[in-house]
């Protein structure tokens, strides 16, 4: 499930590039007193994950943009629409929003045989195994990039998919990591960028990040919930921060 948010700008401003962390903690903050901030500091997978402010853009105040926050949890997601509404201002950084409506939207892949296309929206984060590391002290993690490959990239997503599927799906269901085929059947990389993620108050990494857009045909009733999953908890690492935000831009040929 996903909630998409329609916000006003309270006031001209320049698009703040660096809006991961402090969405992050507007989230958080319209669950502090619920049952649901247990999860900021938990080892539960939270499986939550959104979008930037779009369209990408400075803005004018009284301009139109949208927030797309998703999760696997129904409820987590109905608190943080009521406290938002409710509050009616969303700062994002340095982009001080109102926000104006929101519905609710459950995006679905299809059924069996269907075919389509997704694109992540926000960067994958990805880093690589021990054997890829650029640096032998370990310090420093290495990410994904072209020169790697696909098949260490691929790897990495199924495998931090498999922890959400652990956490959300009946065990008996077999999970993307273990079964043969890839989860999409085509991956392209559109491009790879860097960006400044703030990860706590005061600290500051320079990841590498990729956007894709991936093929698939929904090859069976696991299939359909492994895609949708991903739809939900967004793809690669760090989705709490944003990153890795999927939409579908295609279904069975047509826009959706």
């Amino acid at each position: 499930m996903r909630v998409l948010f329609d916000v006003e700008a309270r006031t001209d401003a320049a698009y703040d590039s660096t809006y991961h962390h402090k969405l992050r903690g507007a989230i958080w903050n319209a669950l502090e007193g619920s049952s649901h901030v247990a999860l900021h500091d938990s080892e539960e997978r939270t499986g939550l994950c959104y979008s930037n402010p779009f369209p990408w853009g400075g803005m004018d105040a009284g301009d139109e943009r949208h927030i797309l926050v998703s999760s696997p949890r129904d409820e987590l997601l109905a608190t943080i629409a009521a406290e938002w509404l409710d509050a009616n201002e969303l700062n994002v950084g340095e982009m001080p929003f109102r926000v104006t409506e929101m519905r609710d939207l459950y995006p679905d892949v299809g059924e069996p045989g269907s075919t389509g296309r997704m694109r992540t929206e926000t960067g994958v984060y990805a880093v690589l195994p021990p054997q890829y590391e650029d640096d032998d002290s370990g310090e420093y993690e290495t990410y994904w990039r072209p020169e790697h490959s696909l098949e260490p990239f691929q790897k990495y997503v199924e495998d931090q998919l498999q922890l959400d599927h652990d956490q959300f799906q009946p065990g008996y269901l077999p999970g993307p990591a273990e079964v043969a085929a890839p989860l999409f059947d085509e991956w392209n990389c559109m491009k790879t960028f860097s960006i400044p993620l703030t990860v706590t108050t005061g600290t500051t990494l320079t990841v590498v990040l990729s956007k894709w857009e991936f093929t698939y045909e929904v090859r069976d009733d696991n299939h359909r919930r492994h895609l949708n999953l991903a739809l939900d908890t967004g793809i690669g690492g760090r989705n709490g921060y944003g990153l890795g935000f999927l939409n579908i831009v295609e279904r069975e040929g047509s826009a959706v």
